[in-house]
């Protein structure tokens, strides 16, 4: 059964900083591009990061330049490292690959 629980969301201060991890099962992790989409409160999903299976990483405008997202292919799990945080990436935030979701994580940036 493919599984991804995300962890690591919480409240913080704009500019601040927050690292969500993924942690996956039942599949062949090291194959697979992996994602992280968000949902703001009350709008639609938005593509956040993807890196794929050789490492390489791609960025929404949205977050490009503040986001960082790494993969440990041997412990199975994807990171999205956040910096800079604005009120704007308040949002529900869920690891993804094809075909598949995560309960996902809230992020919630307020002063």
């Amino acid at each position: 059964e493919v599984q991804l629980l995300e962890s690591g969301g919480g409240s913080v201060q704009p500019g601040g900083s927050l690292r969500l991890s993924c942690t996956t099962s039942g599949f062949a992790f090291s194959d697979i591009t992996l994602g992280w989409v968000r949902q703001a409160p009350g709008k639609g999903l938005e593509w956040v990061s993807r890196i794929t299976n050789a490492g390489m990483d791609n960025y929404g405008d949205s977050v490009r330049g503040r986001f960082t997202m790494i993969r440990d292919d041997a412990e199975k799990m994807t990171y999205l490292e956040m910096r800079n945080l604005k009120i704007e990436d308040t949002a529900m935030y869920y690891c993804t690959k094809l075909g598949a979701w995560g309960q996902g994580t809230l992020v919630t940036v307020s002063s």
